[in-house]
């Protein structure tokens, strides 16, 4: 027997940032690269189990374009992807939310009989109804619980083609906050009339990817492939530990790569570690960002002090606790004396504050185009297109690209025609950073200056440069933009 503890990947831990810190500095920053790899062991071993929940979009609007029908024949194909004795269940929502399959609403293994049947419950389904997609997560979460055994990894696929009109933002705050560190969910914008801020909050909160499915014959091969990655998956949990000095605080934690999400977790007590949930795990490589803040003068001067210690723990596969799965990486400061000491900021860390912007000007002019505010959208996307041209972001180019014109004064402006759904997928979008350019290191993205003020005139939060173009806390536009705040 093997050793039921030990992680199926292996993970390394690899931290970035300036050990010096100014005299009158008032935060740390850490940028930390988690790389799993397979081991021997691992590679030749069972798949991790696999339990995967379909939830289904069946309000009244699915049955326009014959969007319900495509999604059905999406969903029956991931079926039939799905590997023999995987755990499966259906969801299909309106207002409210019903398990189709199984008929009992408990998971069950599926293999090919089964799998027969259930498409043919998904074949039953008609559109009726609003849209409340909390309760539809929320069903999920109650499958999850009540019919998954330890160690299992658990992924749900939601589509939606409308708004999520018949609940309150608070009221899908709460299932999300239910069923984080549950299981993990992908989540598809289907057409043109959702909202891509929901997808946004759904997919952050879980750990999973947001995307626009315009044309909706795309849809069977989009989710037969996040079938296939979520087979993948090896580890089902994973956490990042952060032990923090009673001199300093957790300011934020935000994932930044391949996709940027805030994962700053409730306030917990100085002195105990915290566990950050960096939900479920393939062999790969991701980036996060941790801010720690302190007051003006707390650290001591010229002496180095142990501000935080980070590791990794994962869920096991037996599913019993959490162990550690990397070495413990020390996180040393020293605060200067000398008020002019200069500090050097790595070109890692100013790419990532610049795809921060990039990503807030792109969610700006989509949010500015969806409310008929044509001036600040063309400001917003000539912003947008600079920064990813200073990148050297092709991915992001080439969607900003899509929507853009130019005028009869030779200025850039969204395009006249451009459709809400290229919008939405736009602020989809904003947030897929993927790997930095293989030259990034040696052509380092220009570090910013400029003459701005030291703190955002909307909410007194001190800034992270002079020539930012949003605030870091609130986000409300700051170098001659026209009012407004994004996330």
């Amino acid at each position: 027997m093997g050793d039921s503890s030990r992680a199926a990947l292996a993970f390394t831990l690899e931290k970035d940032f300036s050990p010096d810190l100014a005299f009158d500095a008032t935060r740390a920053d850490v940028l930390v690269t988690v790389r799993a790899r397979a081991d021997d062991a691992s590679a030749a071993g069972s798949p991790t189990p696999g339990a995967e929940v379909f939830i289904m979009d069946r309000s009244l609007s699915m049955a326009g374009l014959g969007k319900l029908d495509e999604a059905k024949r999406a969903i029956c194909a991931a079926i039939d992807a799905l590997r023999d004795g995987t755990l499966l269940g259906i969801v299909a929502g309106h207002h409210e939310a019903t398990v189709v399959y199984p008929p009992d609403g408990r998971l069950v293994r599926v293999d090919a009989a089964r799998k027969q049947e259930a498409k043919a419950h998904v074949a039953a389904q008609l559109s009726a109804g609003g849209t409340a997609i909390g309760t539809w997560l929320e069903r999920a979460r109650q499958l999850f619980e009540t019919s998954t055994p330890a160690g299992t990894v658990r992924h749900a696929v939601l589509y939606t083609d409308g708004k999520d009109e018949h609940e309150s933002p608070a009221e899908l705050d709460a299932v999300l906050a239910a069923c984080a560190d549950r299981f993990t969910c992908d989540a598809r914008g289907l057409g043109e009339d959702w909202n891509y801020r929901e997808l946004h909050r759904i997919t952050e909160a879980l750990h999973g990817t947001a995307a626009a499915v315009i044309d909706i014959a795309d849809l069977t091969q989009d989710f037969v492939h996040l079938v296939e990655q979520a087979q993948s998956i090896v580890v089902p949990r994973v956490y990042l530990g952060v032990r923090i000095h009673e001199k300093l605080a957790l300011g934020f934690v935000r994932q930044t790569r391949p996709v940027q999400a805030d994962l700053t977790p409730r306030p917990a007590d100085r002195g105990e570690e915290i566990h950050i949930p960096l939900g479920a795990w393939s062999p790969g490589v991701r980036q996060y960002q941790i801010s720690l803040r302190f007051p003006f003068g707390a650290l001591p001067v010229d002496e180095q002090l142990h501000a935080a210690h980070l590791t990794l723990h994962s869920e096991p596969p037996d599913g019993q606790g959490r162990v550690p799965c990397a070495a413990v990486e020390p996180l040393v400061l020293r605060r200067r004396s000398h008020p002019a000491f200069q500090i050097p900021v790595s070109s890692d860390f100013t790419r990532v504050e610049t795809e921060r912007e990039l990503g807030m000007a792109m969610r700006a002019c989509a949010d500015a185009h969806q409310q008929e505010d044509r001036a600040r959208a063309d400001q917003e996307l000539r912003l947008a297109l600079r920064l990813a041209e200073e990148l050297g972001d092709e991915q992001r180019l080439r969607l900003l690209r899509a929507v853009a014109d130019t005028a009869s004064d030779g200025r850039v402006v969204v395009r006249p025609d451009v459709s809400r759904g290229a919008m939405q997928r736009l602020g989809l979008d904003s947030t897929r950073t993927g790997p930095p350019p293989a030259d990034a290191v040696e052509q380092a993205v220009p570090a910013a200056t400029g003459e701005g003020p030291d703190a955002c005139p909307n909410c007194s939060a001190p800034l992270v440069s002079r020539a930012a173009h949003y605030c870091e806390q609130c986000g409300h536009r700051l170098d001659g933009g026209r009012a407004g705040t994004v996330g």
